[in-house]
């Protein structure tokens, strides 16, 4: 569970990095990828998907026989 939420994240994150660089709009905020507002999303997406994996871990119950 934890090495999925952790693919997933990576993931999220090459989306983020190529959005950047395709869409014009996100961009002009940030052209090379070091920027503040570029920094603060992924920062954002980080602790959104840490918050989710602790959700996912603690929420889970085994099945019994």
């Amino acid at each position: 569970m934890i090495c999925s939420t952790a693919s997933l994240y990576l993931n999220v994150f090459v989306l983020m990095a190529q959005a950047v660089l395709k869409v014009p709009a996100l961009n002009a905020l940030a052209p090379t990828g070091s920027e503040p507002p570029f920094l603060v999303v992924q920062v954002i997406v980080l602790a959104a998907f840490l918050w989710l994996g602790y959700r996912a871990v603690r929420g889970f119950r085994p099945m019994t026989a």
